[in-house]
């Protein structure tokens, strides 16, 4: 047949085939079909394959394709990444997709880093240290030697940690090593604080004092408590260093010139714990950048409003029983929106814009647990046997890992739960 002739034929053909039903138009194709031979086959099936599969990732723009992965939950991503290289690529690229992934397993977000790529490989890694949690195999255990008597102090900031001892020193160590960085003779040692100039001790010979590292010179020595110092926090910007004591007191100190500014009294059983934080809600007794102060005793948490005056009152005091039938862990969270504290009832959390409890996560399984950290997703807690890490989603605890074994003394448990930066 001539190519105008059928070019005609398969116009007239063409508008037949249209005016037929879909069933008309399935028998028409079948017949067609019983007729082709093998070249005819594979023709039509290499045509089929582009019609009927679309690939969709690389024919979007790169925007839709985005918003339509943010509805795939990210072990269904990760299996669309064996789909091709060019799917790999896609997914791979959605940084908000694997930032909110990260984001909903527990992970800090540094919204500044924009590598998908990054985000990605966070989101394998935390995927990984879930099911050493689940496996209880996600922590490890080493010995930091070179104290020769108790260690009271302990305090960790970005891998370094210090230790304060009875051997009247205290140590800077790179966790990541085990090697002592700094070592410097000062007094026993009850809590610490330091930075990469300074710590700042609390003693049980009542006194504070402020060291340099480089030296090992005291630079201020804070004097003025009756009673051992139990918990000490500073902050540079405000010049100010604030201290708890079994005299039942606070004192705020200038940090460089060592006088004493104030002296908050309220509290009738030991300070326990003082902690110096910036204010990140709104209420009608303060505002966020307010510098806030919460102190600590056996019973009750008082909050104090330390960077707008000096001579500062009691903003509010919180409790967990009326009648002081329920005692407060001696550890303290602060971040700025929520006050978390144990007791042997459960974890406490009290909203900072309104002081209300908003929840009480009680460990039936478990008494007496005392709080190491909180965060969005995920606590840590601790006992004299375990480490446990709880899912603040569910409030159940989800693995945990034994404690080192440790030396018992007549004076009591030799065990110390560290303080984080």
């Amino acid at each position: 047949m001539e190519r105008k002739d059928f070019e005609t034929w398969l116009d007239n053909i063409s508008v037949t085939f249209l005016s037929l039903t879909d069933l008309q138009k399935n028998e028409t194709l079948d017949h067609l079909i019983s007729l082709s031979g093998a070249v005819q086959l594979r023709h039509l099936s290499n045509n089929l394959e582009t019609l009927l599969k679309r690939d969709f990732l690389k024919l979007l723009p790169l925007e839709l394709s985005f918003y339509l992965l943010k509805w795939l939950d990210p072990q269904t991503l990760l299996t669309c990444c064996l789909v091709s290289k060019q799917w790999n690529k896609v997914i791979s690229a959605c940084t908000e997709v694997w930032q909110t992934a990260c984001k909903n397993l527990g992970w800090q977000i540094d919204d500044s880093v924009q590598d998908a790529l990054h985000w990605k490989k966070v989101y394998l890694k935390a995927i990984l240290r879930m099911k050493q949690l689940e496996d209880h195999e996600a922590f490890e255990t080493s010995s930091l030697i070179g104290h020769s008597a108790r260690v009271y102090a302990l305090y960790y900031k970005d891998g370094l940690l210090c230790t304060g001892s009875d051997d009247l020193s205290a140590k800077l160590w790179d966790v990541s090593t085990g090697q002592c960085v700094y070592g410097i003779q000062t007094h026993t040692c009850a809590a610490v604080k330091f930075d990469e100039q300074k710590p700042v001790t609390g003693s049980f010979d009542n006194t504070v004092a402020c060291w340099e590292w480089s030296s090992g010179a005291r630079t201020q020595h804070f004097r003025g408590h009756t009673g051992a110092v139990f918990s000490v926090d500073y902050n540079d910007e405000l010049d100010i260093l604030v201290s708890g004591s079994a005299d039942f007191t606070v004192k705020v100190w200038a940090l460089s010139a060592g006088t004493c500014l104030n002296t908050l009294t309220g509290h009738t059983e030991w300070v326990t714990k003082v902690v110096l934080q910036k204010c990140k809600v709104k209420s009608l007794l303060h505002s966020p950048g307010d510098y806030i102060l919460l102190s600590a005793d056996k019973y009750e948490i008082k909050i104090w409003p330390i960077g707008r005056e000096i001579n500062c009152k009691c903003l509010k005091t919180l409790s967990v029983s009326e009648d002081r039938s329920i005692c407060l862990q001696p550890r303290l969270h602060f971040d700025g929106k929520y006050i978390v504290c144990s007791s042997a009832l459960g974890l406490y959390q009290w909203d900072f814009a309104s002081y209300d409890i908003l929840r009480v996560i009680k460990t039936p399984e478990i008494a007496n647990l005392a709080l190491l950290g909180f965060g969005d997703i995920f606590a840590l807690l601790f006992d004299n046997r375990y480490l446990y890490i709880m899912d603040l989603r569910t409030e159940s605890l989800i693995s945990r890992w034994p404690l080192p074994e440790y030396r018992k003394s007549k004076r009591g448990s030799s065990f110390l739960a560290g303080e984080p930066g």
